[in-house]
């Protein structure tokens, strides 16, 4: 990994991360290498899952989705074969991850009304025991873990 992550890699990961629809060209200048010699090492660093995807950010208040909620949830280990299933055909989980602690599982999500979340909620509830946290405002949004500019 270490040869894959020599400093030029390092500095087209930061402008991808900036802007994944940065021109190849443009990041060529950047780096002082020909444009086929970026796209190469794009390529690369995809093939061996560096660079596991792209995406649009997308600002979900602007789709009137204003009632962000972090919800814990305890689910006994046998139904997770249950829970998975169900828990991605959800299109209003942002994300759910399998924790430590009290709960097993962090799930964060976005909801037009508190009534929608109230009713989620309550659906969730026959995997186990929820806590539920409301958010108020986001003072880091989520970004990558590589150094930047």
């Amino acid at each position: 990994m270490e040869k894959i992550l020599d400093e030029t890699n390092l500095k087209i990961l930061t402008i991808l991360q900036k802007n994944a629809r940065t021109p190849v060209k443009k990041i060529a200048e950047e780096v002082c290498l020909s444009s086929p010699a970026v796209s190469a090492r794009i390529t690369h660093m995809e093939e061996t899952n560096l660079i596991s995807g792209y995406q649009v950010k997308i600002n979900y208040q602007q789709f009137g989705y204003f009632i962000k909620a972090f919800i814990n949830l305890e689910v006994d280990p046998k139904q997770k074969s249950e829970f998975y299933p169900y828990i991605k055909s959800i299109p209003n989980v942002i994300e759910c991850n399998c924790v430590t602690g009290d709960f097993s599982m962090l799930i964060e999500v976005a909801f037009q009304k508190t009534e929608e979340l109230d009713k989620f909620i309550n659906e969730l509830q026959k995997f186990g025991k929820t806590r539920t946290e409301m958010v108020f405002s986001t003072a880091v949004e989520h970004r990558n873990i590589l150094p930047s500019d």
